[in-house]
């Protein structure tokens, strides 16, 4: 079992205690997917909380420093990467832009938002990531406006299989704040769920899509 950093600690500790995560696996989620899920997450929640979302500015700040160096805009998803992104983008002293999840259909038609130059180094914001795939439609936007796209980071992940490989075939870096593995021992740690509980929740996440409580 990996060691927990800081970072992961704190976040996990900081999305349960403000409910941006709640855990009920035994009472399941269901996702516009139609999966059903042990786990509801709306990183926005963050947003209410000064301290928590300041900490979370800050190590996002940081982890884009650590692993992508000099960049030269901050990039966010539409809708819950947006705020997250600005508050990178004002720390680090970036510009910023965002990306739509569709073009609009009105004025000049557009799906990024913002002053985009060609061949500038990006790093994309995501609130929280699942599959990848709507993160993924970001980054291909951007890379053909003629951004060059170093990464993707984000507050929180699922850690799906399924999302490793999307990554991986859109050869785009993806670092992340916390993770589920790291939510579910501190969870557990701080009796938001029981021991018991845990294994059902590591089912989930080997196979989400078939994933059934009952079964």
């Amino acid at each position: 079992m990996n060691y927990l950093n800081e970072v992961e600690q704190k976040v996990a500790e900081s999305l349960l205690q403000i409910k941006a995560i709640k855990l009920q696996p035994k009472s399941p989620f269901t996702w516009a997917s139609g999966w059903k899920s042990p786990i509801y997450c709306d990183n926005r929640v963050t947003l209410s909380h000064p301290a928590i979302r300041t900490y979370i500015r800050q190590k996002l700040s940081q982890l884009i420093q650590e692993e992508f160096g000099s960049v030269d805009m901050i990039s966010g998803v539409a809708t819950a990467g947006i705020p997250q992104g600005v508050l990178v983008a004002q720390d680090l002293g970036l510009p910023f832009s965002y990306v739509r999840s569709s073009a609009k259909d009105h004025g000049r038609q557009n799906l990024i938002e913002g002053e985009v130059i060609s061949g500038q180094r990006v790093v994309v914001v995501e609130d929280l990531v699942s599959t990848g795939k709507s993160s993924l439609v970001a980054v291909k936007a951007l890379r053909e406006a003629g951004c060059n796209v170093v990464g993707l980071v984000s507050i929180f992940t699922y850690g799906l299989d399924e999302a490793r490989k999307n990554f991986e075939d859109a050869k785009c870096t993806f670092h992340s704040l916390c993770n589920y593995e790291a939510l579910i021992r501190v969870a557990a740690s701080n009796s938001y769920i029981k021991e018991s509980d845990i294994e059902l929740l590591e089912k989930w996440r080997q196979d989400p899509a078939s994933w059934n409580p009952e079964l």
